[in-house]
């Protein structure tokens, strides 16, 4: 049965790579305590134990799969990216310039040290960044360096050595060193630091609490009382006045026993059913107090809850308090903010600042989240088909930018069709949030493109290496754990202190810039979970961007350097 398996997979290695992924994605959700693989490490280790059986794959089949991951990197980071070159998120991207050399710097430091060429040298920058995308334009650059193909291979095979053997401390250092040396580098209580953050974002919220997405909405119907506070007051002033700094909004009204249409100067008379829609406590506490009806057809008033995309550049870097003072956001109550690539939820505070590119949660009656829709952005509901088009043309033009090579003192340099599939994806990601009609990539399709193709082609860097791994193994030598301990602690330990004194960053949201700028998700969040707070995520998204991008690009660099 072995033996039927295994020429079974030698003679149809599509079905190695699936089940490369199969065991991969099974070993990298796989929890001890709190600590996972990740699907990445999963698919490397199980492609390097089914390559001891010689599987052969065509390496066009790698190539297609990392330009279509790369491509969804650049549109997932596209927006924060261009917003941090370009507003006032430059400081977060400028900081987060200076971690990704820092991160760069040690890597070569430790490579020059240890004396290790390109292929250990990549391999230690993905495996102790935790930056799996370098891998492919280190790939490229080795095989475009003038190198043998006999000495190209070899190169290429210690890349899964060194990345195996690093990422363990990459990804637990990266968080153990922010969420617990962080605070005191920065000499501070993180979890008072947030709280009084939180203080300063909470100012211009009503006694009772500014509006949270965890709280429900109703919509209840109320008579006027005779000589009740509301009569002879007009739908605008009933809004207002009715409970200052709260949002209750008229949503139907009937008048003389008939449904009306009504303008914020229409008054309210004696005996006048009102429907409201605000917040469930005040309207049973507070309202609740007068004469409630159960008038079925005011009642009946569509409404919907729908992600808009944020496009209108004069809403961004605006507050909530000040977006909630404009007309268009009368009837509208919002639920979440989600921004960047990773889809961080941002607080919901008075004092958060909008930022053109975010996904807005929203939900309230249609006529309102229309005019909210037309106002702000882009209705973006979900989606099942993607614009191919789109895709196609975006990762072709891009990659003949990238393919241009420029020789320069005698070593040809160039972005590769990689690189140049991952510049598109910035420029389409950014370009859909100021003309969200180019078409869009589902959320879905962008996961599968993201977590699928990166994984895809680790299995087959797995599967390919499989044979020469622990001959790659012994030439690396366990040393290089060392190396990496040092290339994954030293750009963290420093990155607080240069947030702090040279950037100045609030202390609240400086180790939420340092993960990002590390791109290192899970580090933001034992942040995070240290400090009981969300407010670290605020820090998280611009260097996210601008650190991904760099770090990826570092693949091609390290090589560069080396040789």
């Amino acid at each position: 049965m072995f033996s039927y398996i295994a020429d079974t997979l030698r003679a149809n290695p599509q079905l190695a790579i699936f089940l490369t992924l199969a065991i991969g994605y099974w070993i990298g959700a796989r929890k001890l305590g709190s600590f996972s693989l990740g699907a990445v490490t999963g698919t490397l280790l199980a492609g390097i134990v089914i390559g001891q059986l010689g599987i052969e794959i065509s390496g066009q089949v790698k190539s297609i799969f990392f330009i279509m991951f790369l491509f969804a990197v650049g549109f997932g980071v596209g927006p924060q990216f261009v917003r941090g070159i370009a507003s006032d998120g430059l400081p977060q991207a400028i900081f987060a310039a200076v971690v990704s050399v820092l991160c760069l710097l040690s890597v070569y430091l430790a490579a020059i040290l240890a004396g290790y060429g390109p292929g250990l040298a990549a391999g230690l920058l993905a495996g102790a960044q935790t930056i799996s995308a370098s891998i492919g334009l280190a790939t490229d650059a080795i095989n475009n360096s003038g190198l043998t193909p006999e000495q190209a291979k070899a190169e290429l095979n210690l890349i899964p050595v060194a990345y195996a053997i690093t990422y363990l401390f990459g990804t637990v250092g990266t968080g153990w060193v922010l969420a617990f040396f962080g605070p005191k580098i920065l000499g501070v209580d993180m979890v008072a630091e947030c709280k009084r953050y939180e203080r300063e974002m909470s100012i211009g919220a009503p006694e009772s609490g500014f509006l949270s997405g965890r709280r429900k909405r109703e919509l209840r119907a109320y008579r006027v009382r005779e000589g009740g506070k509301a009569v002879g007051m007009t739908v605008a002033q009933a809004e207002r006045d009715l409970l200052p700094g709260e949002r209750l909004f008229v949503e139907g009204m009937r008048s003389g026993g008939e449904i009306i249409a009504y303008t914020p100067e229409t008054t309210f008379k004696a005996g006048d059913v009102v429907a409201i829609a605000g917040r469930r406590e005040l309207l049973v506490n507070v309202l609740g107090q007068g004469v409630e009806v159960d008038d079925v057809e005011l009642l009946d008033v569509p409404v919907e809850a729908v992600d808009v995309l944020l496009t209108n550049k004069d809403l961004d870097g605006r507050t909530l308090a000040e977006a909630a003072e404009s007309p268009f956001a009368r009837g509208v109550f919002l639920n979440s903010i989600r921004r960047g690539s990773t889809a961080v939820n941002i607080p919901v505070l008075p004092q958060t600042k909008l930022n053109r590119g975010d996904i807005l949660r929203v939900a309230g009656s249609k006529a309102s989240i229309d005019r909210f829709v037309a106002a702000a952005g882009f209705a973006d509901r979900p989606l099942t088909v993607t614009n191919m088009t789109l895709v196609g043309l975006a990762i072709m033009i891009g990659g003949l930018i990238g393919a241009y090579v420029l020789p320069i003192g005698g070593v040809p340099i160039t972005l590769s069709t990689s690189g140049g599939a991952l510049i598109a994806g910035i420029f389409v990601g950014w370009l859909r949030t100021v003309k969200p009609q180019i078409g869009n990539v589902p959320q879905p399709t962008l996961w599968f493109m993201n977590s699928v193709g990166l994984n895809v082609f680790i299995a087959i860097v797995g599967i390919s290496s499989g044979p020469t791994f622990i001959a790659g193994l012994k030439e690396a030598g366990f040393g290089i754990f060392f190396w990496g301990l040092f290339a994954t602690a030293v750009p963290m330990l420093l990155a607080p202190l240069i947030g702090k004194y040279i950037f100045r960053f609030d202390p609240a949201i400086n180790l939420g810039c340092c993960g990002g700028a590390r791109t290192s998700t899970a580090s933001v969040a034992m942040v995070g979970e240290m400090a009981k707070s969300d407010v670290p995520m605020l820090g998280y998204t611009v260097p996210y961007a601008v650190g991904n991008t760099l770090l990826t690009l570092w693949g091609l660099v390290i090589v560069l350097l080396i040789l």
